[in-house]
Protein backbone atom coordinates (compact mmCIF):
# COMPACT_ATOMS: atom_id res chain seq x y z
CA UNK A 1 0.00 0.00 0.00
CA UNK A 2 0.97 3.62 -0.45
CA UNK A 3 0.60 6.54 1.94
CA UNK A 4 -2.44 7.72 -0.01
CA UNK A 5 -4.06 4.30 0.60
CA UNK A 6 -3.50 4.66 4.35
CA UNK A 7 -5.04 8.12 4.31
CA UNK A 8 -8.01 6.88 2.30
CA UNK A 9 -8.55 3.91 4.63
CA UNK A 10 -8.24 5.86 7.89
CA UNK A 11 -9.44 9.33 6.83
CA UNK A 12 -6.22 10.49 8.45
CA UNK A 13 -4.21 13.65 7.84
CA UNK A 14 -0.72 13.70 6.33
CA UNK A 15 1.29 16.19 8.40
CA UNK A 16 4.44 15.74 6.35
CA UNK A 17 5.51 13.29 3.66
CA UNK A 18 4.67 12.07 0.18
CA UNK A 19 1.37 10.35 -0.66
CA UNK A 20 3.09 8.23 -3.32
CA UNK A 21 5.57 6.65 -0.87
CA UNK A 22 5.17 2.95 -0.12
CA UNK A 23 3.86 1.91 3.28
CA UNK A 24 4.90 -1.55 4.47
CA UNK A 25 6.48 -3.51 7.33
CA UNK A 26 3.98 -2.43 9.99
CA UNK A 27 5.13 -2.47 13.63
CA UNK A 28 3.80 -1.34 17.01
CA UNK A 29 7.02 -2.02 18.90
CA UNK A 30 9.98 0.35 18.55
CA UNK A 31 12.31 -2.35 19.95
CA UNK A 32 11.95 -4.54 16.86
CA UNK A 33 11.31 -1.93 14.19
CA UNK A 34 13.20 -2.33 10.90
CA UNK A 35 14.48 0.15 8.34
CA UNK A 36 11.59 1.48 6.26
CA UNK A 37 8.86 0.18 8.58
CA UNK A 38 5.57 1.88 9.33
CA UNK A 39 5.14 2.46 13.07
CA UNK A 40 1.66 2.61 14.61
CA UNK A 41 1.36 4.07 18.10
CA UNK A 42 -1.04 2.11 20.31
CA UNK A 43 -2.34 3.58 23.55
CA UNK A 44 -2.24 0.88 26.22
CA UNK A 45 -3.07 0.66 29.91
CA UNK A 46 0.50 1.25 31.12
CA UNK A 47 2.00 3.50 28.45
CA UNK A 48 1.13 5.34 25.27
CA UNK A 49 2.95 4.14 22.16
CA UNK A 50 2.05 7.38 20.41
CA UNK A 51 4.69 9.14 22.52
CA UNK A 52 7.40 7.00 20.90
CA UNK A 53 6.96 8.23 17.33
CA UNK A 54 10.32 10.08 17.29
CA UNK A 55 12.08 7.00 18.64
CA UNK A 56 10.49 5.01 15.81
CA UNK A 57 12.04 7.39 13.29
CA UNK A 58 15.41 7.08 15.03
CA UNK A 59 15.18 3.29 14.71
CA UNK A 60 14.62 3.58 10.96
CA UNK A 61 10.87 3.86 10.46
CA UNK A 62 9.86 5.80 7.35
CA UNK A 63 6.25 6.37 8.44
CA UNK A 64 4.39 6.84 11.71
CA UNK A 65 0.64 6.66 12.30
CA UNK A 66 -0.29 8.36 15.57
CA UNK A 67 -3.09 10.03 17.51
CA UNK A 68 -3.39 12.82 20.10
CA UNK A 69 0.18 14.06 19.63
CA UNK A 70 1.15 17.72 19.53
CA UNK A 71 3.75 17.98 16.75
CA UNK A 72 5.85 21.14 16.79
CA UNK A 73 6.79 23.09 13.66
CA UNK A 74 10.49 22.36 14.17
CA UNK A 75 9.72 18.65 14.40
CA UNK A 76 7.89 18.78 11.07
CA UNK A 77 10.94 20.42 9.50
CA UNK A 78 13.30 17.88 11.09
CA UNK A 79 11.34 14.93 9.74
CA UNK A 80 10.31 16.41 6.37
CA UNK A 81 11.78 13.38 4.60
CA UNK A 82 9.52 11.07 6.62
CA UNK A 83 5.75 10.46 6.63
CA UNK A 84 3.65 11.49 9.63
CA UNK A 85 -0.02 10.52 9.56
CA UNK A 86 -2.36 11.65 12.33
CA UNK A 87 -5.62 9.75 12.86
CA UNK A 88 -8.46 10.11 15.31
CA UNK A 89 -7.92 6.68 16.86
CA UNK A 90 -5.05 4.32 16.03
CA UNK A 91 -6.94 1.20 17.17
CA UNK A 92 -9.70 2.00 14.70
CA UNK A 93 -7.05 2.89 12.13
CA UNK A 94 -5.39 -0.52 12.22
CA UNK A 95 -8.79 -2.13 11.72
CA UNK A 96 -9.57 0.17 8.80
CA UNK A 97 -6.16 -0.42 7.17
CA UNK A 98 -6.53 -4.19 7.54
CA UNK A 99 -10.01 -4.09 5.96
CA UNK A 100 -8.64 -2.01 3.10
CA UNK A 101 -5.73 -4.40 2.52
CA UNK A 102 -7.97 -7.48 2.76
CA UNK A 103 -10.20 -5.98 0.05
CA UNK A 104 -7.17 -5.68 -2.23
CA UNK A 105 -6.78 -9.49 -2.28
CA UNK A 106 -7.56 -11.29 -5.50
CA UNK A 107 -10.88 -13.07 -5.87
CA UNK A 108 -9.25 -16.53 -5.73
CA UNK A 109 -7.49 -15.71 -2.43
CA UNK A 110 -8.62 -17.99 0.42
CA UNK A 111 -8.76 -17.02 4.08
CA UNK A 112 -9.35 -19.72 6.69
CA UNK A 113 -10.74 -18.27 9.94
CA UNK A 114 -10.30 -20.48 13.02
CA UNK A 115 -12.00 -20.06 16.38
CA UNK A 116 -12.98 -22.30 19.30
CA UNK A 117 -12.73 -22.63 23.06
CA UNK A 118 -9.72 -24.95 22.91
CA UNK A 119 -7.13 -25.77 20.27
CA UNK A 120 -7.28 -22.67 18.06
CA UNK A 121 -3.51 -22.26 17.86
CA UNK A 122 -2.61 -25.93 17.42
CA UNK A 123 -5.36 -26.32 14.81
CA UNK A 124 -4.11 -23.21 13.03
CA UNK A 125 -0.58 -24.63 13.00
CA UNK A 126 -1.55 -27.98 11.51
CA UNK A 127 -4.04 -26.53 8.99
CA UNK A 128 -1.48 -23.98 7.78
CA UNK A 129 1.19 -26.66 7.39
CA UNK A 130 -1.17 -28.78 5.32
CA UNK A 131 -2.25 -25.89 3.10
CA UNK A 132 1.37 -24.80 2.59
CA UNK A 133 2.07 -28.08 0.78
CA UNK A 134 0.24 -26.65 -2.24
CA UNK A 135 -0.18 -22.90 -1.71
CA UNK A 136 1.94 -20.03 -0.47
CA UNK A 137 0.46 -19.58 3.00
CA UNK A 138 0.44 -16.94 5.73
CA UNK A 139 -0.61 -17.84 9.27
CA UNK A 140 -1.19 -16.03 12.54
CA UNK A 141 2.05 -15.98 14.52
CA UNK A 142 1.66 -17.24 18.08
CA UNK A 143 -1.82 -16.40 19.31
CA UNK A 144 -2.09 -12.86 17.94
CA UNK A 145 -5.82 -13.35 17.53
CA UNK A 146 -7.40 -10.18 18.94
CA UNK A 147 -8.34 -6.74 17.58
CA UNK A 148 -4.65 -5.80 17.38
CA UNK A 149 -2.99 -9.09 16.49
CA UNK A 150 -5.36 -10.01 13.67
CA UNK A 151 -4.96 -6.73 11.72
CA UNK A 152 -1.17 -6.93 12.05
CA UNK A 153 -1.33 -10.44 10.57
CA UNK A 154 -3.36 -9.09 7.63
CA UNK A 155 -0.71 -6.36 7.17
CA UNK A 156 1.85 -9.12 6.45
CA UNK A 157 -0.06 -10.32 3.38
CA UNK A 158 2.05 -10.08 0.24
CA UNK A 159 1.92 -12.71 -2.47
CA UNK A 160 0.23 -15.44 -0.40
CA UNK A 161 -2.59 -17.45 -1.91
CA UNK A 162 -4.04 -18.54 1.45
CA UNK A 163 -4.06 -17.11 4.97
CA UNK A 164 -4.89 -19.14 8.09
CA UNK A 165 -6.11 -16.68 10.71
CA UNK A 166 -6.87 -17.37 14.36
CA UNK A 167 -9.73 -15.46 16.04
CA UNK A 168 -10.11 -15.21 19.80
CA UNK A 169 -12.64 -13.55 22.04
CA UNK A 170 -13.60 -12.87 25.65
CA UNK A 171 -17.00 -11.28 25.07
CA UNK A 172 -19.89 -11.23 22.63
CA UNK A 173 -19.28 -8.98 19.64
CA UNK A 174 -15.52 -9.40 19.45
CA UNK A 175 -15.38 -12.11 16.77
CA UNK A 176 -18.04 -10.12 14.90
CA UNK A 177 -15.52 -7.30 14.53
CA UNK A 178 -12.64 -9.63 13.62
CA UNK A 179 -14.54 -11.53 10.93
CA UNK A 180 -15.58 -8.28 9.26
CA UNK A 181 -11.89 -7.44 8.91
CA UNK A 182 -10.71 -10.89 7.81
CA UNK A 183 -13.73 -11.90 5.66
CA UNK A 184 -13.08 -15.67 5.82
CA UNK A 185 -13.84 -17.84 2.82
CA UNK A 186 -13.85 -20.92 5.08
CA UNK A 187 -14.49 -20.80 8.84
CA UNK A 188 -13.57 -23.43 11.42
CA UNK A 189 -15.00 -23.87 14.93
CA UNK A 190 -12.90 -26.41 16.83
CA UNK A 191 -15.24 -26.75 19.85
CA UNK A 192 -17.41 -24.91 22.34
CA UNK A 193 -16.23 -25.37 25.91
CA UNK A 194 -15.97 -23.29 29.07
CA UNK A 195 -13.20 -20.83 28.24
CA UNK A 196 -14.32 -17.27 29.20
CA UNK A 197 -17.58 -18.61 30.65
CA UNK A 198 -17.07 -16.15 33.52
CA UNK A 199 -17.67 -13.32 31.03
CA UNK A 200 -20.31 -14.97 28.85
CA UNK A 201 -22.36 -16.78 31.48
CA UNK A 202 -23.14 -20.01 29.61
CA UNK A 203 -21.81 -22.35 26.95
CA UNK A 204 -24.78 -21.38 24.79
CA UNK A 205 -23.55 -17.79 24.81
CA UNK A 206 -20.04 -19.02 23.97
CA UNK A 207 -21.50 -20.83 20.95
CA UNK A 208 -23.32 -17.64 19.96
CA UNK A 209 -20.04 -15.72 20.16
CA UNK A 210 -18.19 -18.31 18.06
CA UNK A 211 -20.90 -18.30 15.38
CA UNK A 212 -20.32 -14.58 14.88
CA UNK A 213 -17.48 -15.72 12.60
CA UNK A 214 -20.14 -16.29 9.90
CA UNK A 215 -21.03 -12.60 9.80
CA UNK A 216 -17.99 -11.65 7.74
CA UNK A 217 -18.48 -14.36 5.14
CA UNK A 218 -19.91 -13.74 1.70
CA UNK A 219 -20.53 -17.47 1.15
CA UNK A 220 -20.94 -19.31 4.44
CA UNK A 221 -18.69 -22.40 4.46
CA UNK A 222 -18.26 -23.79 7.98
CA UNK A 223 -16.09 -26.66 9.26
CA UNK A 224 -16.98 -28.00 12.71
CA UNK A 225 -16.01 -30.68 15.22
CA UNK A 226 -19.11 -32.85 15.08
CA UNK A 227 -18.31 -34.63 18.36
CA UNK A 228 -18.72 -31.42 20.36
CA UNK A 229 -22.25 -31.53 21.77
CA UNK A 230 -23.25 -27.93 21.04
CA UNK A 231 -21.69 -27.91 17.57
CA UNK A 232 -23.38 -31.22 16.76
CA UNK A 233 -26.76 -29.76 17.77
CA UNK A 234 -25.97 -26.63 15.75
CA UNK A 235 -25.23 -28.82 12.71
CA UNK A 236 -28.51 -30.71 13.04
CA UNK A 237 -30.46 -27.45 13.26
CA UNK A 238 -28.68 -25.65 10.41
CA UNK A 239 -27.77 -28.31 7.85
CA UNK A 240 -30.73 -27.36 5.67
CA UNK A 241 -30.05 -23.62 5.95
CA UNK A 242 -27.83 -21.43 3.75
CA UNK A 243 -24.69 -22.58 5.60
CA UNK A 244 -22.47 -25.12 3.85
CA UNK A 245 -21.34 -27.26 6.80
CA UNK A 246 -18.53 -29.83 6.72
CA UNK A 247 -18.04 -32.05 9.75
CA UNK A 248 -15.17 -34.03 11.25
CA UNK A 249 -15.28 -36.43 14.18
CA UNK A 250 -14.64 -39.81 15.72
CA UNK A 251 -17.89 -40.66 17.50
CA UNK A 252 -20.66 -39.01 15.46
CA UNK A 253 -21.02 -39.79 11.75
CA UNK A 254 -19.10 -37.05 9.94
CA UNK A 255 -17.73 -36.10 6.53
CA UNK A 256 -14.18 -36.77 7.76
CA UNK A 257 -13.68 -39.54 10.31
CA UNK A 258 -10.89 -41.37 12.13
CA UNK A 259 -10.93 -45.16 12.54
CA UNK A 260 -8.52 -47.65 14.13
CA UNK A 261 -6.90 -44.98 16.28
CA UNK A 262 -3.61 -45.90 17.99
CA UNK A 263 -2.43 -43.45 20.66
CA UNK A 264 1.25 -43.49 21.67
CA UNK A 265 3.21 -41.28 24.05
CA UNK A 266 4.74 -39.07 21.34
CA UNK A 267 2.53 -39.67 18.33
CA UNK A 268 -0.71 -41.18 17.13
CA UNK A 269 -1.89 -42.92 13.99
CA UNK A 270 -5.29 -43.60 12.49
CA UNK A 271 -7.14 -44.46 9.32
CA UNK A 272 -8.79 -41.38 7.85
CA UNK A 273 -12.03 -41.77 5.92
CA UNK A 274 -13.27 -38.98 3.63
CA UNK A 275 -15.43 -39.12 0.50
CA UNK A 276 -15.23 -42.91 0.43
CA UNK A 277 -11.43 -42.95 0.47
CA UNK A 278 -9.34 -44.35 3.33
CA UNK A 279 -5.70 -43.65 4.09
CA UNK A 280 -3.35 -43.88 7.06
CA UNK A 281 -2.16 -40.74 8.87
CA UNK A 282 0.62 -40.36 11.43
CA UNK A 283 0.37 -37.36 13.79
CA UNK A 284 3.75 -36.33 15.32
CA UNK A 285 2.18 -35.24 18.64
CA UNK A 286 0.41 -37.50 21.12
CA UNK A 287 -3.12 -37.06 22.44
CA UNK A 288 -6.60 -37.65 21.06
CA UNK A 289 -7.13 -33.88 20.66
CA UNK A 290 -4.40 -33.84 18.00
CA UNK A 291 -6.28 -36.53 16.11
CA UNK A 292 -9.19 -34.06 15.99
CA UNK A 293 -6.82 -31.30 14.83
CA UNK A 294 -5.57 -33.57 12.06
CA UNK A 295 -9.13 -34.40 10.97
CA UNK A 296 -9.84 -30.68 10.75
CA UNK A 297 -6.74 -30.19 8.59
CA UNK A 298 -7.82 -33.04 6.31
CA UNK A 299 -11.25 -31.44 5.90
CA UNK A 300 -9.88 -28.00 5.06
CA UNK A 301 -7.19 -29.43 2.79
CA UNK A 302 -9.83 -31.38 0.89
CA UNK A 303 -11.93 -28.23 0.44
CA UNK A 304 -8.88 -26.54 -1.10
CA UNK A 305 -8.25 -29.45 -3.49
CA UNK A 306 -5.08 -30.85 -1.93
CA UNK A 307 -4.37 -34.47 -2.75
CA UNK A 308 -3.93 -37.18 -0.13
CA UNK A 309 -0.12 -37.13 -0.25
CA UNK A 310 -0.03 -33.36 0.28
CA UNK A 311 -2.44 -33.62 3.22
CA UNK A 312 -0.48 -36.47 4.82
CA UNK A 313 2.85 -34.67 4.45
CA UNK A 314 1.41 -31.48 5.96
CA UNK A 315 0.14 -33.33 9.03
CA UNK A 316 3.22 -35.48 9.50
CA UNK A 317 5.67 -32.52 9.38
CA UNK A 318 3.82 -29.82 11.34
CA UNK A 319 5.34 -28.20 14.45
CA UNK A 320 3.47 -26.68 17.37
CA UNK A 321 3.68 -23.09 18.57
CA UNK A 322 5.96 -23.08 21.63
CA UNK A 323 4.52 -23.61 25.14
CA UNK A 324 1.67 -25.65 23.71
CA UNK A 325 2.30 -29.33 24.43
CA UNK A 326 6.03 -28.64 24.12
CA UNK A 327 7.74 -31.90 25.14
CA UNK A 328 11.41 -32.03 26.13
CA UNK A 329 13.60 -34.86 27.45
CA UNK A 330 16.09 -34.28 30.27
CA UNK A 331 19.36 -36.18 30.69
CA UNK A 332 18.00 -38.54 33.33
CA UNK A 333 15.09 -39.63 31.13
CA UNK A 334 12.64 -37.21 32.74
CA UNK A 335 10.07 -35.76 30.33
CA UNK A 336 8.84 -32.18 30.67
CA UNK A 337 5.47 -31.40 29.05
CA UNK A 338 5.18 -27.63 28.95
CA UNK A 339 1.50 -26.95 28.12
CA UNK A 340 1.35 -23.81 30.23
CA UNK A 341 0.36 -21.12 27.75
CA UNK A 342 -3.28 -21.23 28.71
CA UNK A 343 -5.83 -23.39 30.48
CA UNK A 344 -9.53 -24.07 30.80
CA UNK A 345 -11.34 -27.19 31.90
CA UNK A 346 -11.38 -28.84 28.47
CA UNK A 347 -7.66 -28.28 27.84
CA UNK A 348 -6.84 -29.48 31.38
CA UNK A 349 -8.94 -32.57 30.74
CA UNK A 350 -7.17 -33.26 27.44
CA UNK A 351 -3.68 -32.74 28.90
CA UNK A 352 -4.36 -35.01 31.88
CA UNK A 353 -5.72 -37.70 29.58
CA UNK A 354 -2.57 -37.41 27.47
CA UNK A 355 -0.38 -37.63 30.59
CA UNK A 356 -2.23 -40.75 31.68
CA UNK A 357 -1.00 -42.54 28.56
CA UNK A 358 2.61 -42.61 29.78
CA UNK A 359 3.84 -45.80 31.45
CA UNK A 360 6.23 -44.18 33.92
CA UNK A 361 5.46 -42.14 37.04
CA UNK A 362 3.11 -39.28 36.12
CA UNK A 363 3.28 -35.91 37.93
CA UNK A 364 0.78 -33.10 37.19
CA UNK A 365 1.90 -29.59 38.18
CA UNK A 366 -1.28 -27.53 37.95
CA UNK A 367 -2.25 -23.93 38.65
CA UNK A 368 -5.23 -21.62 38.40
CA UNK A 369 -7.54 -21.36 35.39
CA UNK A 370 -8.65 -17.75 34.83
CA UNK A 371 -11.80 -16.08 33.46
CA UNK A 372 -14.25 -18.62 34.90
CA UNK A 373 -16.09 -16.15 37.13
CA UNK A 374 -18.82 -17.77 39.23
CA UNK A 375 -17.87 -21.15 37.73
CA UNK A 376 -14.29 -21.07 39.09
CA UNK A 377 -14.78 -23.39 42.06
CA UNK A 378 -16.89 -25.85 40.06
CA UNK A 379 -14.42 -26.29 37.21
CA UNK A 380 -11.33 -26.47 39.43
CA UNK A 381 -13.06 -29.24 41.38
CA UNK A 382 -13.78 -31.01 38.09
CA UNK A 383 -10.06 -30.90 37.32
CA UNK A 384 -9.36 -32.58 40.66
CA UNK A 385 -11.68 -35.43 39.69
CA UNK A 386 -9.89 -35.73 36.32
CA UNK A 387 -6.56 -36.06 38.13
CA UNK A 388 -7.85 -39.08 40.05
CA UNK A 389 -9.71 -40.63 37.09
CA UNK A 390 -6.58 -40.44 34.93
CA UNK A 391 -4.49 -42.23 37.58
CA UNK A 392 -1.98 -39.42 38.01
CA UNK A 393 0.65 -40.52 40.54
CA UNK A 394 1.52 -37.16 42.10
CA UNK A 395 -0.39 -33.86 42.07
CA UNK A 396 1.45 -30.59 42.72
CA UNK A 397 -0.57 -27.35 42.84
CA UNK A 398 -0.11 -23.65 43.45
CA UNK A 399 -2.62 -20.78 43.20
CA UNK A 400 -5.69 -19.59 45.07
CA UNK A 401 -8.11 -21.48 42.85
CA UNK A 402 -5.87 -24.54 42.57
CA UNK A 403 -6.76 -25.31 46.21
CA UNK A 404 -10.06 -26.61 44.86
CA UNK A 405 -8.15 -29.02 42.59
CA UNK A 406 -6.34 -30.34 45.65
CA UNK A 407 -9.53 -30.69 47.71
CA UNK A 408 -11.40 -32.46 44.91
CA UNK A 409 -8.56 -34.85 44.08
CA UNK A 410 -8.40 -35.99 47.70
CA UNK A 411 -12.19 -36.24 47.96
CA UNK A 412 -12.22 -38.33 44.77
CA UNK A 413 -9.95 -40.88 46.40
CA UNK A 414 -6.40 -39.81 45.57
CA UNK A 415 -4.05 -40.58 48.46
CA UNK A 416 -3.27 -37.51 50.57
CA UNK A 417 0.46 -38.32 50.63
CA UNK A 418 0.55 -37.93 46.83
CA UNK A 419 -1.00 -34.44 46.84
CA UNK A 420 1.09 -31.31 47.45
CA UNK A 421 0.14 -27.64 47.59
CA UNK A 422 2.52 -24.65 47.67
CA UNK A 423 1.59 -21.05 48.39
CA UNK A 424 4.63 -19.92 46.42
CA UNK A 425 5.11 -21.66 43.09
CA UNK A 426 8.89 -21.06 43.24
CA UNK A 427 9.03 -23.69 46.00
CA UNK A 428 7.82 -26.24 43.47
CA UNK A 429 11.23 -26.38 41.76
CA UNK A 430 13.06 -27.39 44.94
CA UNK A 431 10.36 -29.93 45.73
CA UNK A 432 10.57 -31.53 42.29
CA UNK A 433 14.35 -31.84 42.58
CA UNK A 434 13.89 -33.75 45.82
CA UNK A 435 11.30 -36.21 44.52
CA UNK A 436 12.10 -36.84 40.91
CA UNK A 437 13.25 -40.19 39.66
CA UNK A 438 14.55 -41.37 36.34
CA UNK A 439 11.95 -41.44 33.56
CA UNK A 440 9.36 -39.36 35.47
CA UNK A 441 6.88 -37.44 33.30
CA UNK A 442 5.93 -33.90 34.41
CA UNK A 443 3.00 -31.91 33.02
CA UNK A 444 2.98 -28.13 33.65
CA UNK A 445 -0.46 -26.62 33.03
CA UNK A 446 -2.13 -23.36 34.14
CA UNK A 447 -3.42 -20.11 32.68
CA UNK A 448 -0.64 -18.01 31.19
CA UNK A 449 -0.82 -15.41 33.97
CA UNK A 450 0.36 -18.06 36.46
CA UNK A 451 3.65 -18.25 34.50
CA UNK A 452 4.07 -21.98 35.02
CA UNK A 453 6.14 -22.02 31.84
CA UNK A 454 8.90 -20.45 33.97
CA UNK A 455 8.98 -23.62 36.09
CA UNK A 456 9.41 -25.83 33.05
CA UNK A 457 12.03 -23.53 31.57
CA UNK A 458 13.99 -23.47 34.84
CA UNK A 459 14.20 -27.24 34.96
CA UNK A 460 15.25 -27.38 31.32
CA UNK A 461 17.92 -24.69 31.81
CA UNK A 462 19.42 -26.43 34.84
CA UNK A 463 19.63 -29.70 32.92
CA UNK A 464 22.03 -28.26 30.33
Amino acid sequence: MKIKDIIKATKGKLITGNEENDCEGFSKDTRIIKEGDTYIGIKGEKFDGNDLWKKAFEKGASTVIIQEVNILEEEIKKYNNKNIIVVENTLKAISDIAKYKRNLCKKEFQLIGITGSVGKTSTKDIVANVISQKYKTLKTQGNNNNNIGLPFTIFNLKEEQVAVIEMGMNHLGEISELTKIAKPTISVITNVGTSHIGYLGSRENILKAKLEILEGMEKKILVINNDNDLLHDCYLKNKEENIEIYTYGIENKSDTMAEDIILKENYSEFICKIKGEKFKINVPVGGIHFVYNALCAVTVGNLLDLNIEQIKKGIETFELTKKRMDIKDLKNGVKIINDSYNANFESMQASLKYLSGFKNRKIAVLGDMFELGDFSEEFHKKVGKEVKENNIDILICSGKLAKYIVQSAEKSGMKKENIYYFENKVEIIDFIKNIWKENDVYLFKASNGMKFFELAETLLAEDK
